[in-house]
């Protein structure tokens, strides 16, 4: 398994999804799987997917169309989530955790123990 190679595409909520080639397949294999009401989904995950190598410096070229997407400036936030990271422009980010911490917490989460 080469650990060089990643995809980078949308984020429904406005940032990228960074997956290593890997969970990247998996990912991209449910999609693929999903019904026709999701096409349009589909398109935007699997349709500006772009496949990118870390350099031997460890960085990773963002093509313009995905950076202008996420609106990535100068500061960003890379946050790990468990199969995949998602990078944030930082501004944006902020804006969108304040929403969340400002939202009632989803079922989901009310019995869970932190």
């Amino acid at each position: 398994m080469n650990v060089s190679q990643l995809t980078i595409t949308k984020h429904p909520e406005g940032s990228l999804m960074i997956f290593p080639r890997p969970a990247w397949e998996a990912f991209r294999d449910k999609v693929a799987a999903l019904p026709m009401s999701a096409s349009g989904w589909k398109r935007i995950f699997l349709g500006n997917a772009m496949d990118v190598e870390i350099d031997a410096s460890s960085r990773v070229l963002i093509a313009p169309e995905l950076r202008a997407a996420a609106g990535l400036t100068r500061d960003v936030m890379l946050l790990g989530m468990g199969s995949h990271f998602e990078l944030w422009d930082a501004a944006r980010y902020a804006e969108h955790e304040a929403k969340v911490m400002a939202s009632d917490m989803p079922d989901a989460l009310k019995d869970f123990s932190f």
